[in-house]
């Protein structure tokens, strides 16, 4: 009984709170990280919704309604969010649902699902995915980016032409707005 309470408990405890009693990591000299990289993956991730609901054989919880994950600068808004947890530590999270994933540096990302793996520090959108950042948009099936290093790959892989759902015919599509013209001479 008394394991029981504690999978429960630690289900239950939203994951910054389960970030934040982790033990302290000794501070590592780092390089300055390139403006793409310069998301805290090691910042506690917040989690409300409207309703969660434990999953203790599966050691999982299932956050619905209105859901908004945070962590740091980036924003994850989604139909449904689901924590595992592996030793008492978010491990992987899942959204499904109209997944927007939103970034100061990099701007948005949509996505028909999204699956943040939590020890790699990569989040991965599927589906039908559109990145805009100011006027500029980008198009694909899947978008990977890792947290740490900054960098993304966005991929086509799968799709086919004709396919219903406005998917990108097989190939990644990029629309990029120039700057305007200065009425200078040079």
């Amino acid at each position: 009984m008394k394991k029981l309470f504690a999978v429960l408990f630690v289900l239950a405890l939203p994951v910054s709170a389960q970030a934040q009693m982790a033990p302290a990591k000794a501070p590592v000299a780092t390089a300055k990280k390139p403006a793409a990289a310069r998301h805290d993956s090691d910042a506690p991730i917040n989690v409300s919704a409207d309703q969660f609901l434990a999953d203790l054989n599966a050691k999982s919880g299932t956050y619905s309604g209105n859901v908004v994950v945070t962590q740091g600068d980036i924003r994850m808004h989604a139909d449904t969010v689901r924590v595992s947890v592996v030793d008492g530590k978010p491990d992987k999270i899942t959204a499904t649902g109209a997944v927007v994933v939103d970034s100061p540096a990099s701007g948005t990302a949509t996505g028909d699902s999204g699956v943040y793996n939590v020890a790699d520090r990569v989040v991965v959108l599927s589906g039908k995915v559109v990145l805009t950042q100011g006027k500029s948009v980008m198009r694909g099936t899947q978008l990977s980016v890792n947290l740490v290093t900054g960098q993304a790959k966005l991929g086509a892989a799968g799709a086919k032409p004709g396919t219903p759902g406005g998917n990108t015919g097989g190939r990644v599509q990029g629309i990029f707005t120039p700057p305007p013209r200065s009425n200078s001479p040079n």
